[in-house]
C-alpha cells in the first residue's frame, strides 16, 4: 500500500501513529510526503519514502487543514505546503483530513487567512491582479523576519476572507493568474473530514 502524508501538526500526529501501527503490524507499507518536513519526520521514524516524481497514484492520504466548513471545503496551506499537498491529494484514490472540533467554521477564512502562494518574479503585478479580485494580502515572513519561501521556492501571500466571497469563483480567479502558483482552498478534495472533539471523533463523509 502506498500512503500519502500530510503537513502540519496534526499529519504530523497522523505520520507517528502511522510508524507505531507498522512496527506493531509489520505492515508493508510505502510513502510519499507532501513535504521536505514530513519527509524528515517520516524518515526519522524509520518509514520507507518513495520518490513522489515515480509515483503516479496513492492509495491513501491523511492530512490536516486549517478551517473545514459543512460542504466539507477546506482552508490550508498555514504550513506552506498547499502546491505539494495538492498534487498529491489529487494522485491519491482516498482523501481522508483530520481535524481538531475548533477548525469546523461556518465560513472559511473565520479565524485563518487564505494562503496564496506566488512567484517572486512579477511580484508586484501579480498582487496588483489579486487586488482586483478583491484580495489584498501581506507576504508571509519567519519568526526572525526573514520572507517565508516554501518548499518549492515560492513566497506566500496571506489574504483576508469575507463570507462575502464566493470561493468557487475565487478559486477559479486564482487559476487564471499567470504568478499564482497555488492557493489554499481546498473545495473538493476531501472525501472524509475525522473531526476530534476531545475523546469523541465524528466522521463526516462527501455525498456528491
Amino acid at each position: 500500500m502506498l500512503v500519502g502524508l500530510g503537513t502540519g501538526r496534526t499529519a504530523r500526529r497522523g505520520v507517528r501513529a502511522l510508524a507505531e501501527r507498522i512496527r506493531e503490524g509489520n505492515l508493508k507499507i510505502d510513502c510519499v510526503a507532501s513535504s521536505e518536513a514530513t519527509e524528515q519526520l517520516a524518515r526519522e521514524l524509520e518509514l520507507r519514502v518513495v520518490d513522489f516524481a515515480l509515483v503516479e497514484e496513492v492509495d491513501y492520504l491523511f492530512d490536516g487543514a486549517d478551517e473545514v466548513d459543512a460542504k466539507l471545503r477546506m482552508l490550508k496551506g498555514s504550513g506552506g505546503a498547499m502546491t505539494r499537498e495538492r498534487i498529491v491529494a489529487w494522485a491519491s484514490k482516498r482523501r481522508v483530513y483530520m481535524v481538531d472540533g475548533h477548525k469546523m467554521v461556518e465560513n472559511l477564512g473565520t479565524n485563518a487567512t487564505l494562503p496564496v502562494a506566488v512567484m517572486a518574479y512579477g511580484l508586484a503585478s501579480t498582487r496588483a491582479s489579486l487586488r482586483s479580485v478583491g484580495l489584498n494580502g501581506v507576504c508571509r515572513r519567519t519568526m526572525d523576519g526573514d520572507m517565508f519561501i516554501t518548499d518549492n521556492g515560492n513566497l506566500i501571500l496571506d489574504v483576508p476572507l469575507t463570507p462575502d466571497h464566493c470561493l468557487e469563483e475565487l478559486a477559479a480567479h486564482l487559476n487564471d493568474i499567470p504568478g499564482v502558483i497555488d492557493h489554499g482552498l481546498f473545495l473538493g478534495e476531501a472525501d472524509e473530514i475525522l473531526v476530534d472533539k476531545g475523546g469523541k471523533v465524528d466522521r463526516l463523509i462527501r455525498q456528491d
